[in-house]
């Protein structure tokens, strides 16, 4: 084996290493102990904004409902329960990507479709909103959300629109190529619980939501949609987005019949005041992923730059950049170090086209790298794409390894790698490559992180 191959087999280990670690780091149990104590019955909640304490006596309140939904609702939920020691009268509903075979009897569990929603979606909305609406000024509620929740908690604000025609609704938002920022526009006025109208359905009740963030920090409403939150955005900003992406036409009819009758320029957004009684607080973001991932490559060795430059990009676009900024970073760093970290988070924007294959976002942006790398084919560098959750797109993987030799070795195996992301297939290509980053669900969801390393030969 040669000297450039060994390097290039370290480069893999460590890209796979740090993301593991980053993953490993981000502990949502632990993050509710740093959040969240009991001193008796009496609930003690320190927000991440670093204000003071919030003292809450659990015991005064004759109802505690938990509304947990979301790729991480299970491992959320599970947390809570175990460090709850009043349970009495608590009930509740959890939406998660399956239902466990142990679980308590005080919660109505589903298995809520991601990335599109199932019946399952439309039953756990219901009977959280059945729930909600019975609670009064002697309830707590607490609203578990994380990332995934916008398609595990659904229901169309219009009845009669059935589940096949939300499913293309949501189907049609996803491959259209907008950004989620404006996907979730449209979303908070098609939905009964978006927008804030899950937490206005009980306006009298105390609550709190305790957020996994799957996106920047700027932009908490967007997380399920902001089911919880007061609606920022503007029914001009949703006639927009319908516009700019040729929305209403690719819409089933009943859909685009309920947005033209909606009237959306002279609309009134969904919960577009502060909600009563109501309190947010971040449990886990992003940025704990990336910071996890940085001190684990610095351990290693790594001289470590951070560049979330190209979040919401298109895949294409933002391998350009990744890997132009990576050259340019290594040119004016040579002599001063030996490895070089680049990590950049967030998520990229894949516009589906036609028929596909098995793959996801991450997989897509590997493959694009992959031929760019292979420019340079001596060169000593990885590129990883995975997601937090452990899941990428329809795959059984979270993402996969490039490096310069991925597309000799995918001819190698007669891929055809041009056809592979085309198709968006490059799964099966990177699993015969053995490049894939396998995980399982992690029962987390704090978006997407891309790990660009580098090692000088010699």
């Amino acid at each position: 084996m040669s000297s450039s191959q060994i390097i290039l087999d370290q480069l893999h280990t460590d890209a796979s290493a740090i993301f593991t670690h980053s993953i490993q780091s981000s502990n949502i149990p632990s993050a509710f102990d740093r959040h969240l104590h009991f001193e008796g019955k009496t609930l003690i909640h320190q927000p991440s904004s670093g204000v003071e304490p919030e003292s809450i006596p659990l015991e005064s309140y004759k109802r505690i409902i938990m509304i947990a939904f979301g790729k991480a609702a299970l491992t959320m939920s599970n947390a809570l329960l175990d460090r709850l020691p009043h349970k009495p009268h608590l009930r509740g509903v959890c939406s998660a990507p399956e239902v466990p075979a142990r679980h308590t009897w005080r919660l109505r569990y589903y298995a809520g479709g991601h990335p599109l929603p199932n019946i399952e979606s439309f039953k756990a909305a219901r009977e959280a909103l059945h729930l909600l609406r019975r609670a009064d000024k002697d309830t707590f509620v607490f609203f578990l959300i994380s990332g995934g929740g916008s398609a595990m908690l659904e229901l169309p604000l219009d009845p009669r629109i059935p589940l096949e025609d939300t499913i293309a609704f949501h189907e049609t938002l996803i491959a259209s190529g907008a950004p989620i920022s404006e996907i979730n526009i449209v979303r908070k006025y098609f939905s009964a619980v978006k927008g804030g109208r899950l937490a206005l359905a009980a306006p009298e009740a105390k609550k709190l939501s305790l957020v996994l963030a799957d996106v920047p920090l700027r932009d908490l409403s967007a997380v399920a949609s902001s089911p919880t939150l007061p609606n920022q955005s503007t029914p001009q900003q949703c006639q927009d987005v319908l516009e700019r992406y040729h929305l209403l036409e690719k819409f089933p009819k009943a859909v685009r019949e309920f947005f033209e009758k909606l009237n959306l320029v002279s609309a009134q957004p969904p919960a577009a005041e502060p909600i009563p009684h109501n309190r947010f607080d971040t449990l886990l973001s992003n940025q704990d992923l990336v910071s996890a991932a940085r001190d684990h490559a610095q351990s290693v060795g790594y001289h470590v730059v951070i560049d979330n430059t190209c979040d919401d990009w298109d895949y294409r676009d933002a391998s350009a950049y990744l890997i132009k900024r990576f050259r340019e970073l290594r040119q004016e760093l040579r002599g001063q170090f030996s490895r070089i970290c680049l990590l950049s988070s967030g998520e990229v924007t894949v516009a589906l086209r036609g028929p596909t294959g098995c793959g996801g976002r991450n997989q897509q942006f590997a493959l694009t790298t992959a031929f760019e790398l292979a420019r340079t084919p001596n060169d000593s560098i990885v590129v990883l794409s995975a997601g937090s959750d452990g899941i990428d797109g329809n795959s059984p993987v979270a993402g996969a390894i490039a490096d310069p030799t991925t597309i000799a070795r995918a001819r190698a195996y007669n891929f055809d790698p041009e056809a592979s992301l085309a198709r968006f297939d490059a799964c099966p290509l990177f699993t015969s490559l053995g490049d894939t980053i396998v995980t399982g669900p992690t029962g987390n969801n704090l978006r997407d992180l891309r790990i660009l390393l580098a090692a000088e030969n010699g």
